[in-house]
């Protein structure tokens, strides 16, 4: 790498994690009482705004939400969020959501997501790895027009489902390849 470039390596990914920090999501010291309310936020502002996702709310063995996602990047990028995992409503689990990326990026956004567990298997698998990466072939159900949340029967036989919401910021898009979870202790 020549002298400029390294500079400019350097640089933005500065950039980027000042950016990251200096949004709204709290990266330390947020406890279990206040992660937890979070999670219920998020949970119930699902169930208020998205009434068709009613069926995955009952049929899903286990639900991981993470309220607030912070992304930034000026070429380097990274996301961090944190939140809980439900099985039956109940918090058994808290989890943190990391990514990192390196391209053509600039700006900054946050979102939440949930992840619906819809077989006992998925839900394991997610429970007792060491680090579990959401990868390219998981399903998303996504809003539509109309505050409409798009469930089409290939999501509903989908052993995870992805529903991303709640986005605001100047990055295009939202997508959860690449996050890894991790068991936290909050």
């Amino acid at each position: 790498m020549t002298h400029i470039n390294r500079r400019a390596f350097t640089l933005s990914g500065l950039a980027g994690f000042a950016a990251l920090a200096a949004c709204g999501n709290p990266i330390g010291g947020q406890g279990a009482t206040e992660l937890d309310a979070r999670v219920d936020a998020a949970r119930d502002y699902l169930r208020n705004n998205f009434g068709n996702l009613e069926e995955l709310f009952q049929n899903s063995r286990g639900i991981l939400y993470i309220p607030v996602v912070t992304e930034a990047g000026l070429f380097v990028g990274g996301a961090y969020g944190r939140g809980a995992l439900r099985i039956n409503d109940a918090t058994v689990d808290y989890y943190s959501a990391t990514r990192a990326s390196f391209g053509l990026q600039a700006g900054a956004q946050q979102y939440a997501h949930a992840l619906f567990f819809m077989t006992e298997q998925a839900l394991s698998d997610f429970r007792y790895s060491p680090g579990w990466a959401a990868s390219a072939d998981l399903r998303y159900a996504t809003p539509t027009q109309g505050g409409s949340m798009g469930t089409e029967t290939t999501t509903q036989f989908a052993p995870v489902i992805a529903v991303v919401f709640g986005q605001s910021g100047i990055l295009a898009g939202a997508s959860l390849a690449g996050v890894k979870y991790s068991r936290i202790i909050p």
